[in-house]
């Protein structure tokens, strides 16, 4: 399942005010390990689809966003339930830790 892209103008609406958690990649074009983790986040999002959303946001594109949580190292997974960070990864995992870290963060396990 490919992820929704997200900016600036749909963030609050597709992030902040959503009803379940989401997911938000934080990546850029040039950056590798973004490219090794976008598999695994794709194949989260078909597995927990309805239950926890996954988006994508371009920080070259979307620096007021990276600037505002403060994302300073790619890959950055920040994680919001009820219009807040509840937690965040940083760095490239294999499937089954991102898995573990995520539900885990979501209280989920």
């Amino acid at each position: 399942m490919r992820m929704k892209e997200v900016n600036t103008e749909n963030f609050n609406k597709e992030v902040l005010e959503e009803k379940v958690p989401v997911v938000v990649d934080f990546w850029a074009d040039w950056c590798h390990p973004c490219d090794v983790i976008k598999p695994h986040l794709e194949r989260l999002a078909k597995e927990y689809d309805g239950k926890i959303k996954f988006v994508a946001l371009d920080v070259e594109k979307n620096s007021d966003i990276a600037t505002k949580y403060e994302v300073m190292n790619l890959p950055t997974l920040l994680i919001f339930k009820d219009g807040r960070v509840y937690g965040a990864l940083v760095g490239a995992y294999p499937y089954s830790k991102l898995k573990k870290e995520i539900l885990s963060i979501l209280g989920l396990l």
